[in-house]
């Protein structure tokens, strides 16, 4: 594990304009990140330009902004991305983004063959347990295919999914249904690809996944232990890989958001303390923690750098670092792992019966699961059996609330005005003649990535490129 070598250190950043961002990325970078993790706002998120009247109020708020290759190229600025792992949390318009980001390495002169990171591009659990989709579940699975066939061959060490556990945790599912849940949609992804012509041994080394880290301690270590044997499994067995790397489970790890109380903010520091801990006991290759006042607002940088600095002293100070799996062989932790992978198999089992994980969101099993636990757990909150200190315990009358980090509002009216700029200054009609050919061939079988990665070269937008997928796809509508 970490004897030789550290997990990547990451701190999720991302608001206002894409030089706000910048600011902040290299600020963290000062302060000893090992690699970036970007989040965007909902507007890029849902395929729509910071100028789209449904973007209105929502630009930068929740993510930073980007639209177009100039935005990419500001957020990158003075930033050599051959030199440093980049995590994109980003899903219906992943393959736009990795487009634009792959087009600012080439122009810093970075070898794509050694271009290095990770797009989320997981789009089942958004259908799931998030809401940021756009496209029906099965044409959006033919991108996702699409993405992996693409890099296989032209970006080779990068991870073409971050196939996540996070957000269904978040929306209120047990330790049990995340490892369930994320495993069977990472069948179903699995099962698309070979369907679509690839062979696993071929894509399944450059797969990840993303897990939370959650209160009860020691549930969560053994929660990434049982998950990393039952993946293993079901990649020799199931699947029939051969090559010891398609068998890894590789894992970013983000503490719980949902954990974090606006009361008392700064016991929120030993909450991420105790579960940051769990993760790297449980063995993660990259780690976020959260800001103890991201229950109020957008991380300030004095708590960004407290995060970050949560993860130093454990890689540092605590000594855990010296030892592989240093939990191993305790009575409860392999009790606790066994009892993890059996209530997931039941689940994956109870999955497939269905006919697979698109047929069970199809029928609202997975979402009615999640949404069932997620009632439970907070009947026993408000009943006083489940614990939360300062909510519902331990409670006392609320000093100052440190201030909140606030976004500029004229950020807004700047990354419009620069979008209508680059409209004007681009060619229009080699855009469309790029947009037409992308129409073509998402209503043939053609891999569509070359033709993203066009349209974005003619400087066409997140949200024009989206539109032209939407025409041809349609959008999906919850049931």
């Amino acid at each position: 594990m970490y004897r030789s070598r550290l997990w990547t250190m990451r701190q999720y950043a991302g608001f206002g304009t894409a030089e706000e961002s910048n600011r902040r990325y290299r600020y963290l970078l000062s302060q000893g990140i090992t690699g970036l993790s970007v989040a965007f706002d909902l507007p890029t998120q849902m395929g729509l330009d910071s100028d789209n009247p449904l973007a209105a109020g929502e630009v930068g708020r929740v993510g930073v902004a980007i639209s177009s290759i100039d935005d990419m190229h500001r957020l990158f600025d003075g930033i050599r991305l051959a030199d440093i792992t980049t995590s994109m949390t980003i899903n219906s318009t992943a393959a736009i983004l990795l487009s634009l980001y792959v087009l600012v390495a080439r122009s810093q002169g970075a070898d794509l063959k050694k271009l290095s990171g990770t797009v989320q591009n997981d789009i089942l659990k958004e259908y799931i347990a998030r809401g940021t989709y756009i496209y029906p579940p099965r044409p959006a699975m033919r991108i996702i295919t699409d993405l992996f066939a693409w890099c296989a061959r032209e970006l080779p060490e990068w991870n073409t999914i971050s196939i996540s556990g996070y957000h269904i945790r978040e929306a209120g599912s047990t330790a049990i249904q995340e490892v369930a849940f994320t495993l069977a949609n990472a069948i179903a992804y699995i099962e698309s690809a070979v369907q679509a012509g690839l062979e696993v041994d071929a894509f399944a080394a450059r797969l990840s996944f993303f897990f939370n880290a959650h209160n009860n301690f020691l549930e969560e270590i053994v929660k990434y232990r049982a998950a990393r044997r039952l993946y293993a499994t079901i990649m020799r067995d199931r699947f029939g890989a051969r090559n010891p790397r398609s068998m890894m489970m590789r894992f970013h790890v983000q503490t719980a958001g949902s954990s974090l109380t606006a009361q008392q903010p700064d016991v929120n520091v030993v909450r991420v303390s105790m579960q940051a801990l769990a993760a790297v006991l449980g063995g993660a290759q990259s780690l976020h923690t959260n800001a103890a006042d991201e229950a109020i607002s957008l991380p300030t940088e004095d708590a960004a750098r407290l995060a970050l600095r949560t993860q130093q002293i454990i890689a540092h100070e605590s000594g855990v670092t010296s030892t592989s799996d240093p939990v191993a062989g305790s009575e409860a932790i392999e009790k606790l792992t066994d009892e993890i992978e059996a209530g997931a198999r039941e689940y994956i089992a109870r999955i497939d019966a269905m006919g697979g994980t698109l047929a069970a969101i199809e029928k609202n099993y997975i979402q009615s699961e999640i949404q069932n636990a997620a009632y439970e757990y907070q009947q026993g909150v408000e009943r006083g059996d489940i614990v939360v200190v300062g909510v519902n315990r331990f409670k006392q009358d609320e000093g100052d609330t440190p201030p909140p980090f606030r976004i500029n509002p004229e950020l807004e009216t700047q990354q419009v005005r620069r979008l209508r700029e680059l409209r004007a200054s681009r060619s229009q009609t080699a855009l469309d003649h790029h947009l037409d050919a992308l129409e073509q061939a998402a209503r043939s079988a053609e891999n569509l990535m070359p033709h993203i990665l066009a349209c974005t070269e003619a400087r066409g937008t997140v949200g024009e490129i989206s539109a032209r997928l939407r025409a041809v796809f349609g959008e999906y509508r919850e049931t």
